[in-house]
């Protein structure tokens, strides 16, 4: 096959790609397979995927699926993305199974004395030399194979003995990584550097990269543990090893330029304080955008930088493209019409809002907790003949969420329980209402942080926020979630005068709830996610004492409250941003 065109080396516009995929109809499966024309086939069948053919990209990968390292670890990983998008068992099984034919393919390429042993932390101390350029190849994609099916293994149920399987393979990757990146090291100097092994150095850096960058997400006392059994997390070293992996020809280029983007557009936004580097989000993104103007993916990236910029109205319109670029994976459909809904919730658009969430509700399977209690949640917005209108009973959906939840890895999803939590006021026969319970999930996934960007749309929701306020006041019957209700608002409150700048005001509203708290009843999280506020607040007028003061006191006095993972996250970014940064490791 060494005779067909790599996808990778064409360049120009639409009309290049539309010659490239009528010419798929042409392409022979292939009599024999080297390193180099796998690597080849896989770069088409990569530009097959990124321009919607997804099942193309599966026919031209199966053939050599058993006999091709590349092969294997494409065709696999595509089947391990569609599973993690659809969350069906089924797609889960295959997935698996698939990954396991990965492995086990990859496994005969390997060296008989491996890189790293499966069954031991012992690393062999065997030369470069004693390598072959195909069991190099074959280390970094056993290492990817190993740490996709980690990943799928904790997803698939609730056995403890999984989950320690799961931790195990992701140790033995993370060890193969840095053996091969040691490798890399001691190869820098060659001269006699060819195309594959460019393509190996890419392979390297995405493990690396994405390695250090997520690990060094992790708050400090579990990033302590495990640098104790071999793990270590440096953000800079993970953030360079990917830029240099994303600007590079590689296969893996775009993996790791979806792994920034992920980072940029999410991680840092759920997990992190906010602050996203759109610039750099914004320059990844616009090569592929040329060469791949319909590609589902790269559209939906698109939309959610510039949700991310403010320009909920121009995101509309992107994912409105995104959706009518492909009908095959209906999951990223799914995904569009998750972010369509929280567009339309920064507008207080709630029909709209309502629509997204009620298409979630019943086409996703992700997290029916979710949808379903932001669906009522949203409901709650609308006026009286809006709800009627859409004939669903706020109450009833509430009640459904307690028997929707779901668990990871034996755990419960954090957000779940949440809304678990929250729901439960539906319960009994005289249901108390909840407050604003869209505007509380928005805080939940930092959207005051997107929203905020726009002054005008910050504005109105403060109108909202002040409206609920007074009419709480003014009730005469007092029920017993009144002072965490009056909290919530004066939380939700405070975000919005701060985004509007008016920084006094919102320390206000944050001390309010910090002196309420013996009063607070149900909703615990309140205080440690308000110190944390009132701690970014002091950050943004350079009193970093102050800041550091109040961020600390929510890390160290508060426990076993509503998604402290999350809030235990977004602390250490945040003392990482103010260079209080614990156990960094070189």
């Amino acid at each position: 096959m060494a005779s067909v065109g790599n996808g990778t080396e064409e360049s120009g516009g639409g009309g290049e790609e539309e010659n490239f995929e009528d010419a798929y109809e042409n392409i022979p499966v292939a009599s024999k397979m080297d390193l180099k024309c796998a690597l080849e086939e896989c770069s088409m069948a990569l530009n097959l995927f990124l321009n919607n053919k997804f099942s193309e990209a599966l026919e031209l990968l199966r053939p050599w699926s058993k006999d091709s390292m590349y092969h294997a670890l494409g065709y696999s990983t595509i089947l391990v993305m569609q599973a993690a998008m659809t969350f069906e068992q089924q797609d889960i099984q295959v997935g698996i199974s698939t990954m396991k034919d990965a492995l086990q393919t990859c496994q005969r390429f390997r060296k008989r004395s491996t890189v790293v042993e499966s069954l031991s932390n012992l690393v062999s101390k065997q030369t470069v030399d004693q390598l072959t350029e195909e069991e190099m190849h074959a280390e970094i994609c056993y290492a990817e194979c190993l740490l996709q099916k980690a990943a799928l293994t904790f997803v698939q149920d609730e056995n403890m003995i999984n989950f320690i399987k799961g931790g195990l393979k992701i140790r033995t990757s993370y060890q193969i990584y840095k053996e091969c990146h040691q490798v890399l090291q001691t190869t820098q100097g060659n001269k006699s550097k060819n195309e594959t092994y460019y393509q190996f150095e890419g392979g390297v850096k995405l493990g690396i990269g994405a390695f250090n960058l997520m690990l060094s997400l992790l708050p400090g006392r579990i990033l302590r543990l495990l640098e104790f059994i071999g793990f270590s997390g440096n953000r800079e070293l993970g953030l360079c090893q990917l830029r240099e992996g994303a600007s590079g020809s590689s296969l893996r280029a775009i993996l790791c330029t979806f792994t920034l983007l992920v980072y940029h557009t999410y991680v840092s936004l759920i997990l992190g304080t906010g602050e996203a580097n759109l610039q750099e989000a914004d320059s990844l993104l616009e090569p592929y955008l040329l060469k791949f103007p319909n590609g589902s993916i790269i559209l939906f990236y698109a939309a959610r930088i510039d949700i991310l910029k403010g320009n909920f109205e121009k995101a509309q319109l992107r994912f409105q493209d995104c959706i009518a670029a492909q009908q095959e994976w209906k999951q990223i459909h799914h995904l569009c019409y998750w972010e369509l809904m929280w567009c339309y919730t920064f507008q207080q658009d709630w029909l709209r809002a309502y629509r997204y969430a009620d298409l979630l509700s019943k086409e996703s399977r992700w997290s029916k907790a979710i949808y379903v209690f932001q669906k009522a949640a949203i409901l709650c917005m609308l006026p009286e003949d809006d709800l009627k209108r859409t004939g669903e009973d706020i109450v009833s959906l509430f009640r459904q969420v307690d028997g929707l939840k779901q668990r990871i890895a034996g755990k419960s999803i954090p957000t779940e329980k949440f809304a678990v939590r929250k729901a439960r006021r539906y319960a009994c026969p005289q249901p108390v209402k909840l407050i604003l319970p869209a505007l509380e999930m928005m805080y939940v996934w930092n959207g005051f942080a997107i929203v905020g960007k726009r002054a005008d749309l910050t504005e109105n929701l403060l109108v909202t926020i002040e409206k609920e306020e007074a009419a709480l006041q003014n009730e005469t019957n007092h029920n017993e979630y009144y002072v965490d209700d009056v909290c919530m608002l004066q939380l939700l409150k405070g975000l919005c005068l701060k985004h509007l700048g008016r920084l006094m005001q919102a320390e206000l509203c944050f001390s309010k709830v910090i002196q309420s708290e013996k009063q607070i009843k149900y909703d615990s999280y309140l205080v440690p996610f308000t110190l944390y506020e009132l701690g970014l607040l002091y950050k943004q007028q350079d009193e970093t004492e102050k800041a550091i003061r109040y961020i600390e006191t929510a890390k160290n006095n508060y426990k076993e409250y509503s998604m402290e993972s999350r809030l235990h996250f977004r602390i250490h970014a945040a003392l990482d941003s103010l260079k209080v940064s614990p156990a960094s490791t070189p």
